[in-house]
């Protein structure tokens, strides 16, 4: 079920009353795991059987965890279960494909057959937010969770199930322990960030994708301007896509009582690529950081093991984004580039003399070149915008002005709102002013049919 979706708001409206009419009793656990299955069935009712698996495996593992003098051998049994069930359902048909390309340039007359296995939308979220209880159980730095009706809440707590924020069992499961107590307050704030978050896709996601859907379908047939620029359009209807939704799932989750953590942290204002990751889809980064980057050894065994590190993280980041080897490039992109700009930042020259505004400009570039790699259909698609940008020649692009305008007004507002002049954006005056300007225009250019969010696939 989609957020922005009629189905999606009966849904709400039927749920959200029922809901605060037994958030303070027994059944309020049982009532949000229900709504937030039904909520995951409305897309295909086998994705329930995945999600309902790995809680069970996971609930259980940590269950015999408890007082074992094996915690570690429980722990690989859940990374293997979870991996394997991500390999199965995500990675099954690229493997295949990989194979049967060998197979065919050794001429070997033999091809493996598709295996055909449904992917469940937003499954790899909902794997690590699972996996990353586990890793903290094991650890001791949480406390194990008793009840199954609440650790499978906290597995598919609808308004993040599809596409995140992956949540840490530190912070929403002792919330879902608790009754929440919401406030007028809570609703608004939450209501208005849900505005946003719809404003977000359907009115800029939504339009920049119609110029770049149409280059990146044919990248052969256009010059180097209309590449760059639906590159450029990229970056930010990615960012409003995905963050959108993070905002949407947050304003949902704050009506509920429950705050999910910060996702998006305008990333575009970034002044170096390891504060772009600080700022970039935080729960996935910080994931990475804490269960992959640091048990390698982080940057803690001289320079060779830290470039070591990053290259392995990010390839494994660009990884679990999907089953490709546009993703796979997309990460070494970025790992390379971190080797690169990481000495830089550490000059006197750039630390010191350099403006803010170049080095946001600098690190925007970087990133919108990387982008490339993530939506290009193909590696050699990816390569042929490469090649063209810096080689074909020059014609007029047919720039959607308004786009630029729209990108412009949002660019100028997050400057603003990391200024000392923050303070006027987050006057209630102001913040009521511009959701009422954004449910202006989403009822009179809204769009009819809800497209889907982009990282809900992966």
């Amino acid at each position: 079920m989609l957020f922005q979706t009629w189905s999606f708001l009966i849904f709400f409206l039927i749920a959200y009353p029922l809901y605060l009419l037994v958030k303070g009793t027994r059944l309020r656990l049982p009532w949000l795991l229900a709504t937030s299955y039904v909520f995951y069935a409305w897309l295909d009712w086998r994705y329930l059987l995945p999600i309902a698996y790995v809680s069970v495996v996971d609930y259980l593992v940590v269950a015999r965890m408890a007082g074992s003098p094996r915690k570690r051998r429980w722990l690989a049994v859940s990374v293997a279960n979870n991996l394997a069930v991500l390999g199965l359902f995500k990675y099954a048909q690229f493997a295949t494909d990989n194979v049967n390309a060998l197979l065919s340039a050794l001429n070997v007359p033999y091809l493996l057959s598709a295996p055909g296995i449904l992917l469940p939308a937003g499954m790899s979220f909902y794997l690590f937010q699972s996996m990353g209880y586990v890793i903290d159980s094991y650890r001791g730095t949480i406390q194990r969770e008793t009840s199954f009706v609440r650790y499978a809440t906290f597995v598919a707590f609808f308004p993040r199930l599809l596409a995140g924020p992956i949540e840490r069992a530190g912070n929403l499961l002792p919330q879902l322990r608790r009754t929440p107590r919401i406030t007028a307050n809570d609703f608004a704030d939450g209501l208005s960030l849900f505005v946003v978050g719809l404003f977000k896709k359907v009115a800029l996601a939504s339009y920049l994708a119609l110029y770049v859907n149409k280059v990146y379908a044919t990248p052969g047939d256009f010059q180097a301007p209309a590449l760059i620029l639906a590159t450029f359009l990229f970056a930010w209807q990615i960012y409003f896509d995905f963050s959108g939704y993070t905002d949407m799932a947050r304003g949902i989750a704050a009506m509920m009582g429950l705050r999910l953590m910060l996702n998006f942290n305008n990333p575009y204002l970034a002044t170096s690529l390891g504060e772009f990751w600080n700022r970039w889809h935080i729960s996935l980064s910080s994931w990475f950081k804490d269960y992959v980057y640091i048990p390698l050894g982080g940057n803690r065994k001289g320079r060779f093991n830290t470039y070591r590190n990053i290259f392995l993280t990010m390839v494994l980041s660009g990884l679990w984004h999907g089953a490709a080897w546009t993703f796979v490039l997309w990460g070494a992109v970025h790992a390379f580039a971190r080797f690169a700009t990481r000495e830089l930042e550490r000059t006197a020259f750039y630390r010191d003399r350099v403006p803010t505004f170049m080095k946001q400009a600098f690190v925007f570039a970087i990133v919108t070149f990387a982008w490339i790699f993530f939506r290009a259909e193909t590696a050699a698609d990816a390569g042929q915008i490469v090649t063209r940008i810096f080689s074909s020649g020059i014609t007029d692009p047919r720039c959607p002005l308004l786009a630029i305008l729209l990108i412009a007004a949002v660019w100028c507002y997050q400057c603003v709102f990391e200024s000392r002049l923050r303070w006027a954006l987050e006057c209630r005056a102001v913040r009521m002013g511009l959701v009422v300007l954004m449910l202006a225009y989403l009822a009179l250019f809204a769009p009819s049919e809800g497209q889907p969010f982009i990282y809900m696939q992966f």
